[in-house]
């Protein structure tokens, strides 16, 4: 069987309560299928009309009230609000794998009054609530998916068609108080979180979520050669230079067990100024390596800009002060010294393999959006790669 595209659209209101990473790690974890696009959309009048005409459809085995309902809700909820003006965020999925419609079908699961076991991401996060007369109170889908693979295949066209116009790094969908300033800065989900088909990389946004703010953007990247030295380019000096004290002293400890005499302080120090720079170019490539899949040395420079083996996410937040309360969340460099809690002592093992990267200052989150081009539309690519042309 070959394989399949299905997408899941995250509600407007799953976002606003930060459901996010708990909807990503259920999707990722029970399907086993390949995260292949995220994108960030602020839907227009046009496209959120296209899409609900799409809902009510005589294959879906969801009941006809409830499709109605769909359309209704996508109508209402999608569509930029009446008053304001402002667009309203959603956040398109894009899974690959085998029979992937079916399966991200049966994790999303159908709504129904009767549910109420939790089994499905509809039976947790998504509500519908009716009265004794058996009349609709309250009704809130959670996410949309395709019920077949033909159904799945049109509405992914639709989405790619509206996706340069209406999606990539949101604009103005954030309302803010008098005197409030809004900031943003980048977060990479780093590769990992994605040796296996685990929850992780919901698990890691959903310890984001305690900052309090908004994502703008989001994006499946896979980091090449080229970008992963300009990312990092800043921390090699520091690599080559600063380091000297503990090369050093790594150095003569190993020293001092094989040949077995002490070596004195100003040799120690000798070590250090020599091996520094040695040690700090290793670091660096174990570095692009890690990040991209590579290390320079191992690839012809031609292909340092080929996309990298390596998947991550990553994402905009958007929201005050987000530079400062994202790298709360995430903690020290070192997971060792990361307080409970936090995102690295949690998830990460070493001071590489540290389970997020996020901007350090709103100047280097700038540079850094601008390296990993979170707004690049690879979503569009990888649905015309299987429609083709939309």
């Amino acid at each position: 069987m070959p394989q399949q595209l299905a997408y899941v659209i995250i509600t407007p209101y799953s976002l606003y309560k930060s459901r996010t990473g708990g909807i990503l790690t259920r999707l990722i974890s029970r399907t086993g299928l390949d995260l292949a696009a995220m994108r960030m959309f602020a839907p227009g009048a046009e496209l959120v009309k296209q899409y609900a005409e799409t809902i009510v459809s005589a294959h879906d085995p969801q009941d006809r009230r409830i499709q109605e309902l769909l359309c209704q809700y996508v109508i209402q909820n999608f569509s930029p609000d009446p008053k304001t003006g402002r667009r309203r965020r959603v956040m398109a999925l894009l899974f690959r794998g085998d029979d992937a419609v079916r399966k991200i079908r049966s994790v999303v699961g159908n709504l129904s009054p009767e549910r109420r076991v939790g089994e499905t991401i509809r039976d947790t996060y998504g509500d519908l609530i009716t009265d004794d007369n058996g009349q609709i109170r309250y009704f809130e889908p959670a996410v949309l998916a395709a019920p077949r693979p033909e159904e799945a295949g049109e509405k992914l066209k639709l989405w790619a068609r509206h996706s340069d116009q209406d999606g990539g790094v949101l604009e103005k969908v954030i309302a803010y108080q008098p005197g409030e300033t809004g900031q943003r800065t980048l977060v990479l989900i780093k590769p990992d979180n994605f040796r296996f088909a685990t929850g992780r990389p919901g698990n890691v946004i959903d310890f984001f979520s305690r900052a309090g703010l908004f994502i703008v953007g989001a994006k499946v990247h896979r980091m090449s050669v080229a970008q992963a030295m300009e990312f990092y380019g800043p921390v090699r000096e520091v690599l080559r230079t600063k380091l000297k004290d503990m090369v050093g002293a790594k150095t003569k400890a190993v020293l001092e067990k094989e040949f077995g005499f002490k070596i004195p302080a100003a040799e120690e120090k000798k070590l250090g100024e020599t091996l520094c720079a040695t040690f700090g170019d290793n670091q660096f490539e174990n570095i692009i390596r890690f990040m991209s899949g590579h290390a320079p040395s191992e690839l012809p420079e031609a292909e340092w800009t080929h996309p990298g083996t390596e998947k991550c996410i990553a994402l905009v937040y958007e929201g005050v002060n987000a530079v400062a309360k994202i790298r709360d969340v995430l903690g020290p460099t070192d997971p060792s010294k990361a307080p409970p809690g936090s995102i690295r002592r949690e998830f990460g093992s070493t001071i590489m393999v540290n389970a997020a990267h996020a901007s350090d200052s709103p100047e280097n989150a700038r540079r850094e959006m601008g390296i990993v081009n979170v707004g690049e539309n690879n979503f569009r690519q990888i649905i015309e790669e299987t429609y083709g042309k939309v």
